[in-house]
């Protein structure tokens, strides 16, 4: 007996057959992560035995125009970044913080101090203070975030077959520390970060992950 087999039905096997031993070459070994990061830090004025022993508080991170709902995201990652980096810093989460300015009867006042920060990049002394008071800590951390991205590029294999995604995300995050007793900037950094990685899935690098690694990058100039 004699079997025929059309073209298009040979290009479909012959298809298959190559995407079965990309899917095999690939199970076998994973792409690797690339990161390319860049940081900034400066010390103004800020006394190593003093941080430690102080502790510090996050106050509400500031973020790019469209971007406002990744703030409480941001200050919860960056946090739990924090305490792993640092067991030995006394941290107080953004909602800790919040929640002891409100109870203190401070909210109309810590409002104002953002507006006028948003104006003159300087928040108020007085307010500072009474934060810093009612936190029980003296520094306190002001996330800002200045841009996030994701973008996703396919690389073509044999026959047109979509072989991996290389999925890059983009991160700009900037990191004050202010002394709640005089008012003043005590330390400050930046990180850009562009982390890729190549895969058959369609999720991305996730926000949280992105400024987990952000945040190890920045937190490892600290004092």
């Amino acid at each position: 007996m004699r079997i025929s087999i059309k073209s298009s039905a040979l290009s479909l096997l012959l298809a298959l057959a190559v995407l079965g031993s990309g899917v095999t070459l690939l199970s076998g070994c994973s792409a690797g992560r690339q990161l390319h990061a860049t940081t900034q830090t400066v010390i103004i004025h800020m006394e190593p035995i003093a941080f430690r022993s102080s502790g510090i508080a996050f106050i509400t991170p500031s973020s790019v125009t469209g971007q406002e709902e990744d703030k409480q995201a941001l200050a919860l990652a960056f946090t739990e970044a924090l305490k792993l980096a640092r067991p030995d810093l006394r941290v107080m989460s953004l909602p800790e913080t919040l929640s002891a300015i409100n109870r203190a009867g401070l909210s109309d006042e810590y409002r104002k101090m953002f507006e006028d920060y948003r104006l003159t990049g300087i928040f108020t002394r007085d307010t500072l203070q009474k934060v810093s008071r009612v936190t029980g800590v003296r520094y306190l951390a002001q996330l800002k975030l200045g841009g996030f991205r994701q973008e996703s590029k396919n690389r073509w294999g044999t026959l047109g077959i979509r072989m991996l995604e290389t999925k890059t995300t983009f991160l700009r995050l900037y990191l004050q520390i202010w002394d709640g007793e005089n008012g003043s900037v005590s330390w400050e950094g930046a990180q850009e970060l562009a982390s890729s990685h190549e895969t058959l899935k369609e999720n991305a690098i996730s926000f949280k992950t992105a400024v987990e690694q952000s945040a190890h990058e920045l937190l490892a100039h600290l004092p």
